[in-house]
């Protein structure tokens, strides 16, 4: 027997006048939600596996909207609970009306859970960005790729205790290109488009893995020129962007020789352009707080990250999109 899905969202005398407040003065959230087209959203989530057993599950829709409140608003899973039975832009967001039940926590992990494990975030991250681009709004002057340290969630193990921690198994020492800076956790690989600052692409790593070693996987949506710092100054990378037909914007290093005047001129000029694949990693650990884990698997952490570039480039297209 299959689960029964709960019947959200029909509205009564209450939420007709929250109704006529929004109109009438519109917030943050429902300028988003008036921008996308759910249904194609709706399509994918209705493909996630519905329990046989137990109480009605929450249509997936409303679920895939709560996590995306979680994100922009940077709560844990309880904080999501209270918020979701609390504020009222919340539940209109997510398509519940007040007298509507609200998932608690662990309903909020396991379907976050279950979107990782089934694979559907690089496909709604997908349909994100086809939407987007369809609105004209994908600017494609090029590709900025770069990377960020993010700190493990378990306690970083002493140096006498050897490089692995037995909570996260999967972390390890690493740093950055240029940055000098050294963390114990993993190393999120990003490749975002020069002209609107949205993410094409994102992959993650333990920290000890080279940044210009994952480069090759960031390219899939790329086109024009691939701008990049230092670290990733490499014969095999410009030779594979050569292969895809993608423009030289990698800066250059010494390579036991002094940058001519030529090449600090060149370098200065390509760091320009890459402010804003620096604001994306700022405004992730700052506004998203996510400048630490929150999982012990690498596996969660990329569903995790992966919903924090969905999340950013639905607020993003907020922005790009007003007048």
């Amino acid at each position: 027997m299959i689960m029964p899905k709960r019947r959200v969202g029909q509205l009564d005398f209450v939420d007709g006048l929250i109704a006529q407040r929004s109109l009438s003065r519109p917030s943050a959230l429902m300028e988003i939600a008036g921008l996308v087209d759910w249904a194609p959203f709706e399509k994918l989530l209705n493909a996630l596996p519905v329990a046989a057993r137990g109480e009605p599950s929450y249509p997936a829709l409303v679920m895939f909207k709560a996590l995306l409140l979680q994100r922009w608003h940077g709560l844990s899973d309880p904080e999501m609970e209270a918020a979701l039975a609390d504020r009222l832009s919340f539940m209109a967001f997510a398509g519940l009306s007040v007298g509507d039940p609200t998932p608690d926590h662990s309903t909020i992990w396991r379907f976050r859970e279950k979107l990782g494990v089934h694979g559907l975030l690089d496909k709604l991250l997908a349909e994100a960005n086809r939407q987007i681009a369809a609105a004209g709004l994908m600017v494609r002057q090029g590709t900025m790729i770069d990377a960020t340290l993010v700190t493990s969630a378990a306690r970083r193990p002493r140096m006498d205790e050897g490089k692995t921690s037995a909570t996260d198994k999967e972390a390890r020492f690493g740093t950055t290109n240029e940055r000098g800076r050294f963390a114990f956790g993993y190393k999120m690989h990003v490749a975002v488009d020069a002209g609107s600052g949205l993410v094409r692409n994102m992959k993650l790593t333990p920290a000890n893995v080279q940044d210009v070693a994952v480069a090759p996987q960031l390219l899939d949506h790329a086109d024009g020129v691939v701008y990049a710092d230092r670290g990733y100054d490499s014969d095999g990378l410009r030779a594979e962007l050569g292969r895809r037909d993608l423009g030289d914007g990698l800066m250059r290093r010494r390579r036991g020789r002094p940058l001519t005047a030529a090449e600090i001129l060149r370098n200065h000029e390509l760091s320009l352009t890459r402010r804003a694949v620096e604001s994306l990693f700022g405004t992730m650990k700052r506004t998203y707080r996510l400048g630490r884990m929150r999982a012990f698997t690498q596996s969660r952490n990329v569903a995790d990250l992966t919903l924090f570039c969905l999340a950013f480039n639905l607020r993003r297209w907020r922005v790009l999109a007003a007048p």
